[in-house]
């Protein structure tokens, strides 16, 4: 077979969260775009990797731009709803998310996909990237976009990033070492996991699940501990009865000698041969402590790896928590994901592309790691302070012609823990495809982009605008939404601590009221109302009569909803519409008739 060149204006290396949101991105502009994954499934963490329970950006407000986009059809092709598990507000079969991407990509004359393909080589021209080779061919392109799960570009091209820790004198993160330590010799990068898809069978007629050579069953013993069987596997509940296996506590995380992913080819098939091991030990353990009821799941990933011969209950990869990281004219640290003294939100990056705001969580197998609280009450539950994703931390500061979309970005160690959820990603991912579509439309280096220009584009965009400023109580449908994120980038300094804008809490409530926007399938109740604490709500049924007697948690992920029930009087009766959610015993209120 010859060795092909293609030549191109955007290269998308990485067919994950990040890279594949790029590359749509870019060729929804009208530039020529080359995608080249490593996997037949597009998607990354929200599907090859297996973790189609999305963490993050799970408010109303927050769900803009190609992550909501995302979710909208999501609604519309889950059978049975997104309602199944308690780690996320979403739960969906990983295939449905693959034909997703998938299909947004064949409608894209303009976007070339080339899949089975890892990089092998960078080519630079001085401090300029002007492609990549692979195995049977070479892309040249005038940017190049850095999308793998682990910056793989990054060493290829001898581009200045980072791997592991950062001392507290680096940049000042409270929650940072003072030195380098046991845990950070130990574990230099989170643990990452190779999930696997369970099934429950209703009945003992499981296929026996065999462990791996290396299995040691004190490794797990404990693991659900103060859960309980039925809610450790919940956690994850998909539809159709499966069970995804992304279990941190003495789980399947997997971090013995993480460093190997960045040494070699050889240590890195090393590494993820045990990963695989560990994660099938524990569907064993699993088996094994909670019966033949529950098996490995049949034709999750119709795609199948080579580590796990005829069973595709495994995914396709594993889950990458953290990667090599772009030193960018910028990095995110730990302040810059806090919330604002006494408030609700970080401070607005003036510069600001994307939106994230999941607590920060970091993965060390049997390691209780401490960090500054990032977390706020709000609907009824615990919910991450709201942050920005600034241009420069995408931006290498002296290379040009280079994006990273992905976990790679310019980020400490720490603050990683909150930016690498797949919602914020797929931000990430649209906001440099975007970016780089602009870089080759204005003939403007990477560096010299107008960062103005650029958030105008995302706001505006007909296909999927994206909501830059974190504002939460204003939702896209409403007429003022795109005045206030203007305002805000135009004017930071004015961006309130508690995130709302000077709208009334109702006027969402108000506008959708008089024009009648469609909410999603919702169920009638009439019950109590209980006040247990400050945004902590239960609900005593009275109807529907197959309810009468339960009581389950009240949240929202609505503004107006959320001002309402802090309104109403402990003990007091009332009719809302919403939906139930078994597996976390809680009813998602759409709608409240006191």
């Amino acid at each position: 077979m010859n060795h092909q060149t293609y030549t191109t204006d955007v290269l998308v290396v990485g067919g994950g969260t990040g890279g594949t949101a790029a590359a749509v991105a870019s060729a929804r502009m009208g530039v020529n775009t080359i995608l080249v994954s490593e996997f037949s499934w597009l998607g990354g963490m929200l599907t090859s990797a297996g973790v189609p329970v999305p963490d993050g950006n799970e408010l109303e407000a927050l769900q803009t731009g190609i992550w909501g986009t995302y979710l909208r059809e999501l609604e519309q092709r889950q059978l049975g709803g997104l309602d199944n598990s308690w780690v996320s507000f979403f739960s969906y079969e990983p295939r449905i998310g693959a034909e997703i991407f998938a299909d947004w990509v064949r409608k894209l004359s303009n976007l070339h996909w080339i899949s089975g393909y890892v990089p092998l080589e960078v080519l630079r021209q001085d401090d300029c990237i002007t492609g990549v080779r692979f195995a049977d061919f070479t892309v040249k392109a005038k940017i190049t976009i850095d999308g793998t799960e682990l910056g793989d570009l990054l060493a290829l091209g001898d581009i200045p990033h980072r791997w592991g820790w950062e001392l507290q004198s680096e940049f000042g993160e409270a929650s940072a070492p003072t030195t380098f330590n046991s845990l950070t010799q130990k574990y230099p990068v989170q643990a990452p996991t190779w999930v696997v898809v369970m099934q429950d069978f209703g009945e003992e007629v499981a296929p026996e699940i065999l462990p791996a050579p290396n299995y040691d069953e004190s490794r797990f013993v404990g693991a659900w501990d103060g859960y309980g069987g039925e809610k450790f596997l919940n956690y994850g509940r998909l539809p159709g009865n499966r069970l995804m296996i992304n279990w941190p506590l003495k789980g399947n995380d997997w971090g013995e000698g993480v460093g190997r992913l960045v040494e070699s080819a050889a240590k890195r098939q090393e590494f993820l041969q045990e990963c695989f091991w560990h994660s099938q030990n524990f569907a064993y353990f699993i088996q094994s402590q909670l019966g033949r009821r529950y098996g490995l799941a049949e034709d999750v990933f119709l795609s199948q790896n080579p580590l796990q011969n005829q069973n595709r209950a495994f995914a396709l990869h594993p889950y990458f928590r953290e990667s090599r990281r772009l030193v960018g004219l910028s990095t995110v640290c730990e302040q810059d994901i806090l919330p604002i003294p006494g408030g609700n939100v970080a401070a607005l990056h003036p510069d600001a592309i994307a939106i994230g705001n999941y607590a920060n969580d970091h993965h060390y197998p049997d390691i209780k790691f401490s960090l500054q609280p990032k977390s706020i009450r709000w609907g009824g539950r615990w919910t991450g302070t709201p942050f920005t994703i600034p241009y420069r931390c995408v931006v290498p500061a002296d290379i040009q012609g280079f994006f990273v979309c992905e976990k790679n970005i310019s980020v400490s160690h720490i603050a990683n823990g909150a930016t690498r959820l797949q919602p914020v990603v797929l931000s990430i991912g649209q906001a440099v495809g975007t970016a780089a579509a602009l870089c080759i439309l204005e003939n403007q280096s990477p560096q010299c982009l107008s960062v103005e220009k650029l958030q105008h584009t995302l706001l505006e965009t007909s296909h999927t605008p994206t909501a830059i400023a974190p504002i939460l109580n204003l939702e896209l449908s409403h007429p003022d939404w795109l005045h206030w994120q203007k305002y805000y980038l135009d004017n930071p300094s004015d961006y309130p601590p508690s995130g709302y804008c000077p709208q009334s809490d109702d006027a969402q409530y108000l506008y959708e009221l008089k024009n009648y926007v469609i909410t999603r399938n919702i169920t009638a109740f009439v019950g109590n109302f209980q006040s247990l604490n400050q945004q902590d709500y239960r609900f005593t049924v009275v109807t529907p009569a197959k309810y009468q007697g339960q009581t389950w948690q009240l949240v929202t992920l609505r503004s107006h909803i959320d001002s309402q029930l802090q309104k109403i009087n402990d003990g007091e009766s009332l009719k809302l519409w919403g939906r139930y959610n078994s597996a976390g015993n809680w009813l998602i209120v759409e709608q409240v008739n006191i």
